[in-house]
This record gives structure tokens, sequence and C-alpha cells, in this order.
């Protein structure tokens, strides 16, 4: 449907890329552990109100460009592939952290500011628009009739897990009472998994042949 393949591959790598740490998830559990559940959805809100800003802005420029021609997109995978196996050798290298990256207290706020805080926190990223980018048209087929919409339709996929994760993971640090991250050894080898998962779906894309 819509030209897109692979979907439970997608699922499955979106998931494992929400649920690793990184700067929105400790802004969720900070907010949580010191406001509440209400202040850390607050915050989820803001991240996928922007996480949805990047999505209608690749899709947007990608159909510019994507509908040019079929050599524009395979240039445009292939661009992504190397993208995504950078990022694996990141993941892959990546080393045990000892609770640098620990949420600090932050002062109490209101809803709308931490709603705005999470926004901007994405939406200033640019990191999220190249990963969007590189990502998300591997899962779009060379001879999708709307490739634009395909790539919203994949990035409100991605968007509703993210916005589930992130929901849990502000009632669980609220309830726990305490500012939780996952265990340094459960990170490392969550890296290490999904980045043998970028690598096989980097590898996969460049041996592909087009249609």
């Amino acid at each position: 449907m819509f030209g897109i393949h692979d979907l439970p591959l997608f699922v499955l790598s979106g998931l494992l890329l929400n649920i690793l740490p990184g700067p929105d998830s400790l802004l969720i559990m900070t907010r949580s552990a010191t406001q509440g559940w209400r202040a850390g959805c607050a915050a989820a809100l803001g991240i996928g109100a922007g996480t949805m800003v990047h999505i209608l802005a690749a899709a947007l420029g990608m159909s510019a460009l994507l509908a040019t021609s079929a050599t524009a997109f395979t240039v445009v995978k292939l661009v992504g592939a190397a993208y995504i196996l950078w990022m694996a050798a990141g993941l892959l290298m990546s080393k045990k952290k000892n609770g640098a990256d620990a949420p600090a207290a932050l002062p109490a706020l209101p809803y709308r500011r931490i709603f705005a805080q999470g926004f901007l926190t994405n939406v200033l990223n640019p990191k999220v628009a190249l990963f969007f980018l590189a990502f998300v048209p591997q899962f779009i087929g060379v001879d999708a009739p709307n490739k634009a919409l395909a790539f919203v339709v994949l990035g409100a996929i991605f968007n509703v897990n993210g916005m589930l994760w992130c929901g849990a993971l502000a009632v669980t640090t609220a309830k726990a009472s305490e500012r939780i991250k996952l265990n340094p050894t459960v990170s490392l080898w969550l890296n290490r998994a999904t980045g043998g998962l970028f690598v096989w779906l980097g590898v996969k894309l460049a041996l592909s042949k087009q249609t």
C-alpha cells in the first residue's frame, strides 16, 4: 500500500531507535521525575510536534526531487544507505556510560513551556531531518505512485510509535518517583544490536537492484 515495503522491519527499527537513550528521553524523564507524568507527557507532545515538522518538511522537499526521475530517487537511497552505515559504526563502537548522562534537576515550568521546550529541542536538531531523509526512503518503492504521501505515512507511523514509548516512559518515571535510566550494560548492548540491524539494512540497500 502506498508503495511501502518491509513495513514490519520499519516498525521494529523505529521502536529500537525510540528506545535508545537520548536528549528527548532525558528531557521526558527529568520532567516526569520533577513535576509528574503530565509534565513528561507535555514534553513528549512537544517532541512529537517537532518530529511532524521534520516529516512534513522532508516529504515536501523529497517530492520535488524524487518526482523528477527514478535515478534521483536511487541516488537518495544510496546516500541514505551510506549515512545508515555511518550511524551503525557509531553504535557498534559505543562504550558503556557510567551516569554521565543522568538527567539533572530542573525548575518547575508551566506545561505550555515544557511543550515548547520539547518542540524546540527536536525541531532545531538538524540530525533529525537528516535521519528522516536517509531512513524513510529505504522503505518506499521506486515505483510508488505518490512518494510524498508514502513518506508522510511512514513518518506518522514512526511518530506514533515514538509517542507511545515517550508516554510510557513519562508514566513509568513518574511512578518510580526517581530519575531512572537504562542500565549502562543494557544500553550498550541495545546500541550494538541496533547498529547490527543498521549494517544489515545498509548493505541490503546497497546491493539491491532497482526495478
